[in-house]
């Protein structure tokens, strides 16, 4: 007789059921293209350029010339001509000697951790990184060592006390959440006393720090130094598709001979390829607009203070609104829609648990009218 089998989805509804319970479901929300009438500070959109005609014809051209995919992994048929451009460009921009364009931020993060670690490496990663970083220390067969946030004397210690020959220290320059910047002056300092790569995600601090926008590891004068690796991606300040490794040739090289998450995926679809090069071209023509998106970010983050809200100082474009338990969060977010504004609502696990928070993001081309109904906003959620 065979054995009484179980509904195998039965554990799957009482999980979800009880994630509800917590505050902790997540839906989709299909918007449409002008964001259901709301004005949009959710989005990651920091220069407002994702609609921007140039970047569009950028698109087309690209799309015209080459078609709408890449047909294959780089290593195949997926470098075009207009690939080997952005890998040239995007590293000329930030100061770097090299890039490699991935086909996301997430997997250039992959690429970049786990092949430049392996066993015998150690890796320490701050406790906040995002979790394309967190999954690729997972991936990377290396013992890893947590920090607390921000803490350069905890890094020097891990790096002190290793057995291992080789170590890589990751961080984001800006993290996705509080918005503040990392120590990276202090890390690079550290890094290289004791021997170790310095890998950077410059997702949130590409295109809104440093005067040009030029990144976090730019404005700390260490963008080229051969122990500094840097990701990002392209679908933030960009407003289109991909990530990119920014490094010395050997980096490059290394992760175009045993990068799996370089190796194993189709490369970046031309038409993201040919927006991309155009939004380095707006911000290259138009250098207020990095100072714009802070500005912005720092007026939300007075308006949430005036009214009493816990936030941050912000080092770029994220201004979190820390309201501590999910449904107090869900709520403030729900009253933001209801008073016209659209903001993110950030729970565990993508933020700590008590510190559910609503998360504000700047636009450069953020308007009056807009950060006025956003205070309306606010205001009803303290009331």
């Amino acid at each position: 007789m065979g054995m009484d089998r179980k509904d195998p989805l039965e554990r799957l509804r009482a999980a979800t059921t009880e994630r509800d319970a917590a505050g902790l479901r997540r839906r989709l929300r299909p918007r449409t293209a002008g964001h259901n009438g709301l004005i949009d500070l959710a989005s990651n959109d920091y220069l407002g350029l994702s609609r921007d005609p140039r970047l569009v014809e950028g698109a087309i051209r690209a799309a015209r010339q080459w078609g709408v995919g890449s047909s294959g992994s780089r290593l195949v048929t997926g470098t075009t001509e207009l690939h080997a451009a952005l890998d040239a460009r995007l590293a000329e921009f930030v100061g770097t000697p090299a890039g490699l364009v991935f086909s996301s931020g997430y997997l250039a993060n992959l690429g970049a951790i786990a092949g430049l670690s392996g066993p015998g490496t150690l890796v320490v990663s701050d406790q906040v990184n995002h979790a394309s970083i967190v999954d690729a220390c997972r991936l990377s067969r290396s013992r890893v060592v947590i920090t607390p946030h921000r803490d350069v004397a905890a890094v020097e210690l891990a790096l002190a006390e290793r057995d291992e020959d080789h170590a890589v220290v990751v961080t984001d320059a800006v993290f996705s959440v509080d918005g503040d910047l990392a120590p990276l002056r202090e890390l690079h300092s550290v890094v290289r006393r004791y021997g170790a790569l310095l890998v950077i995600d410059e997702a949130h601090a590409l295109g809104v720090v440093g005067p040009l926008g030029q990144g976090g590891a730019q404005e700390a004068g260490i963008a080229g130094e051969p122990d500094v690796v840097l990701t990002l991606t392209l679908s933030k300040s960009l407003a289109t598709q991909g990530g990119a490794v920014l490094a010395a040739p050997e980096v490059i090289e290394t992760l175009i001979d045993t990068g799996r998450a370089f190796i194993f995926d189709t490369g970046l679809a031309p038409p993201s390829a040919g927006a991309a090069l155009a939004a380095l071209d707006v911000i290259t023509a138009e250098p207020d607009l990095p100072a714009r998106a802070r500005e912005h970010a720092r007026r939300i983050a007075g308006i949430a203070r005036d009214l009493g809200l816990e936030t941050t100082i912000p080092a770029a474009a994220v201004v979190p609104v820390v309201l501590g338990e999910p449904h107090a969060a869900l709520r403030a977010a729900e009253i933001c829609q209801e008073h016209g504004a659209r903001v993110g609502c950030f729970r565990p696990p993508s933020v700590p648990k008590g510190r559910a928070c609503l998360r504000i993001t700047a636009r450069a081309s953020i308007t009056e009218s807009e950060l006025t109904i956003l205070t309306g906003a606010l205001q009803a959620v303290v009331e």
